[in-house]
């Protein structure tokens, strides 16, 4: 979060994502860890293996906040460019 600002991009931590069905809001937890500029969706990991669900949280959160890119990252890699992924919603 500190590079993203020193940057001069802004960025907010932990933010709630709504989940709207019939009407009806859901409370179901839903937290970006980072989402920069509005527009940029920032999911952190730190784990030996990204599986499947990994990927799929990150499009999930792209569908509900209607976002077109987000990318995910491992932290616990040899190299940060083979943990860093793109995910693109309806591009």
């Amino acid at each position: 979060m500190y590079e993203i600002i020193t940057e001069g991009l802004t960025v907010k931590q932990e933010v709630p994502v709504p989940v709207v069905y019939n009407d009806q809001k859901l409370e179901l937890g839903f937290r970006l860890d980072l989402l920069v500029e509005n527009k940029v969706i920032i999911e952190i990991k730190s784990v030996e293996c990204l599986a499947d669900v990994h990927h799929k949280q990150v499009l999930t959160y792209l569908k509900l906040t209607q976002l077109k890119l987000g990318i995910l990252v491992n932290f616990n890699v040899d190299n940060i460019t083979s943990g860093i992924f793109r995910k693109v919603n309806g591009l």
